[in-house]
């Protein structure tokens, strides 16, 4: 009897801490009428027609949009198919989409910024100082911030080539990477630096960056559909891509380097859906803090949104600004605005001035990789901006 009143209570403590666990995690985002969150209705409800446009022209099978301001949503909206081939789904606002480069800010760059706040890095910490290995044909000099800003110099993309012999001559290759420029010389968005700064998460941290952000960034805000490899019983909600090796690939990342490093890269691999995109978006907006939730102090959120000159035009520390990458951008949003897209057909903008984040997730890739969303995004982006009332 003494053992199964012990074992009772050891269950009992484990649920009562679950059960506490769940309560402090942010609940999903409110809906609220248009008008009392400060937009004007009819203008948002523009969005509409845009949307409807491009889906007659083929632009993609369809899409999810969401638009708040601060820790509220006005509105979260489905328009379109999920899927198209082989056989039709109607898109759905709980469907769940391949981010792509939204892991670059979301996951990696976050992740970064936390290690820093926890003084295990510096941004002017050369790589090689957590990577000796990175230090191979002259990168020594390259840093974090370098990195963070796609100014180190590194080649966009390596070949396929590199990563068809395993992860680890994955990295071995990477390691010995000749740059193509001095650092702070020229900007060349670069997915190789971010599979650099993914690599440096775990060197760091001993986490993969899936593990690192799932534990320090979205479990904490309650991104229970937000992760690296998504669950196989979530498969029927995930939005399809193109084929592979003659199949559409529905559950796996699409960017082939991602997924010949196992599904977990810094560049991309992150699955998530709006609604959990949304508590992220209405963190940063609120300068890092969800409810009773912070993921980083205001110190290191502003050092993170921080505008920054790079040859092109201006970045923040992982995230676009005004580039040449900025089609998906709302014309009239403020300067102080910060966001990314996506190869998949996806977009986030966030702007902390009017407190606006415009969320625009697609599979424009499906079922033939033609479809083309970034002025869409934009287009959508300037409505909600230009929405908000006096």
């Amino acid at each position: 009897m003494t053992l199964i009143r012990f074992l009772v209570s050891a269950i009992l403590v484990v649920v009562l801490i679950a059960c506490e666990t769940l309560e402090a995690s942010p609940p999903r985002l409110p809906l609220a009428a248009p008008a009392d969150i400060g937009f004007d209705a009819p203008k948002l409800a523009e969005i509409d027609g845009v949307v409807e446009q491009a889906l007659t022209e083929k632009k993609m099978p369809g899409c999810v949009v969401a638009i708040g301001r601060r820790d509220r949503l006005a509105i979260v909206k489905a328009f379109g198919q999920r899927q198209l081939e082989p056989s039709s789904e109607a898109m759905t606002t709980d469907t769940i989409f391949d981010l792509a480069s939204l892991t670059k800010p979301i996951a990696t760059a976050t992740s970064i910024m936390l290690l820093i706040e926890r003084g295990k890095l510096r941004l002017d910490d050369p790589v090689a100082k957590h990577w000796p290995e990175f230090a191979d044909n002259g990168k020594e000099k390259i840093n974090i911030e370098h990195l963070l800003t796609h100014t180190g110099g590194l080649i966009a993309d390596n070949r396929i080539a590199d990563y068809l012999q395993g992860p680890e001559k994955a990295w071995s290759n990477i390691a010995s990477l000749k740059p193509l420029a001095e650092p702070n010389v020229k900007f060349t968005y670069s997915d190789v630096g971010f599979e650099v700064l993914g690599k440096l998460v775990e060197n760091i941290s001993g986490l993969s960056v899936a593990e690192f952000a799932k534990t320090n960034v979205f479990d904490p805000l309650g991104m229970s559909e937000t992760d690296f490899k998504p669950k196989p019983e979530l498969r029927l909600r995930i939005a399809p891509t193109e084929k592979r090796n003659g199949e559409f690939i529905r559950g796996e990342v699409h960017d082939p380097r991602a997924h010949l490093l196992g599904g977990i890269a810094g560049h991309a691999g992150l699955f998530s859906t709006a609604e959990d995109l949304a508590k992220y978006a209405a963190a940063m907006v609120m300068k890092g803090q969800l409810g009773e939730t912070r993921i980083m102090s205001e110190v290191t959120w502003t050092e993170m949104t921080r505008p920054r000159n790079v040859p092109s035009g201006k970045r923040a520390l992982g995230w676009d600004m005004k580039t040449g990458y900025s089609s998906n951008r709302g014309a009239s949003m403020s300067d102080y605005a910060f966001g990314h897209g996506g190869f998949t057909g996806t977009a986030l903008w966030i702007d902390p001035d009017t407190g606006l984040f415009v969320i625009f997730l697609s599979n424009r890739v499906h079922p033939d990789g033609k479809g083309s969303v970034n002025p869409l995004a934009g287009r959508i982006g300037t409505i909600a901006a230009d929405a908000i009332r006096p």
